[in-house]
């Protein structure tokens, strides 16, 4: 989401009646995050967000975006992304693939409380069930055939201690994926990156979920406990906040609860999360990429969020 292609306004204004969605007002860049370009566009008619893809290819696209369109179709709050005179919703932009939707409502709430992560539970099961029947099929581009192909590159920027943490966790997870009770556990459509900034609040009532671009087909179990890495810890020390975490767990099976093998393994998947995000941030943060308003983010945090559910595992 920071700015690496710049976007101009006659090329946003051109964009726009392609959209019919009304005439060029205003456009702000978003400097948070570092997958893709993102700006804040705003028109006469509503206000909605641009985004060209910088990693995602063309022939990836259409999981992520026809995924939303199928989630906001079925009640979910979720970006709805906003079709072309053709009916397309994958655009291009400066020979680059782009998408507008909707903006949604709100803002993140940044310091949740029970009653925010109860709501994020409750969203993320229902999520889970409506994309069920969802067509398209993509596996998780950062699953564990991504961990394996990335550590080695990032191993010669790391300390010993590192170095022998990120390759025991590895093993770890190369051997938990062998077992029964692993390839028991219910699968399907994953946002796999719902972290607090991803979701938007009015009040206490959750507005919408954003930013599907790491989604793909992946055990939900690993999905909630993404959302558990961030929602239910303290940031600072990466420790586990009981309250807020059994508030997240009831609200989520209300819906959907879950299964004798998710319950064996709960422990093991808030590991595999904590791992995904050690690697791709230690990748971002020692592999960057150039952008006029890049900020990586800090790898160290999600190495103590690993070191903690192995010292303090959860149990159910």
């Amino acid at each position: 989401m920071a700015v690496f292609t710049e976007v101009s306004e006659q090329l946003a204004r051109d964009l726009l009646t392609q959209l019919r969605i009304g005439e060029w007002v205003s456009m702000k860049g978003i400097s948070s995050g570092i997958e893709n370009t993102n700006y804040f566009l705003t028109t006469d008619q509503g206000e909605y967000v641009l985004t060209v893809f910088e990693r995602l290819n063309r022939e990836q696209l259409p999981f992520y975006l026809y995924l939303m369109k199928h989630l906001a179709e079925r009640g979910i709050a979720v970006p709805d992304p906003q079709s072309n005179r053709q009916g397309d919703i994958v655009l291009t932009l400066l020979d680059k693939p782009a998408a507008v939707v909707n903006r949604l409502a709100g803002e993140s709430e940044l310091h949740p409380q029970a009653v925010h992560c109860a709501a994020m539970g409750r969203t993320l099961a229902h999520m889970h069930l409506a994309a069920k029947d969802y067509e398209h099929q993509q596996p998780n581009l950062r699953g564990l055939a991504w961990w394996n192909d990335t550590v080695p590159q990032i191993l010669p920027f790391l300390s010993e201690s590192q170095t022998q943490l990120l390759s025991h966790e590895l093993a770890f997870q190369n051997h938990l994926s062998s077992l029964s009770a692993y390839t028991a556990m219910p699968r399907g459509p994953v946002h796999a990156d719902a972290f607090r900034n991803n979701v938007m609040f009015v009040g206490d009532d959750l507005s919408g979920v954003f930013d599907f671009y790491f989604a793909g087909v992946d055990h939900w179990l690993f999905d909630l406990g993404v959302c558990i890495n961030d929602w239910c810890i303290d940031l600072d020390t990466a420790r586990m906040d009981g309250q807020r975490l059994q508030a997240m767990l009831d609200a989520y099976q209300s819906v959907r609860p879950l299964q004798a093998a998710e319950r064996q393994l709960f422990n093991a998947m808030l590991r595999a999360a904590a791992l995904r995000f050690w690697i791709s941030r230690l990748w971002d943060f020692h592999l960057p990429r150039e952008a006029s308003m890049l900020q990586a983010h800090d790898p160290d945090h999600f190495e103590r969020v690993l070191q903690q559910r192995m010292s303090h595992p959860v149990t159910l």
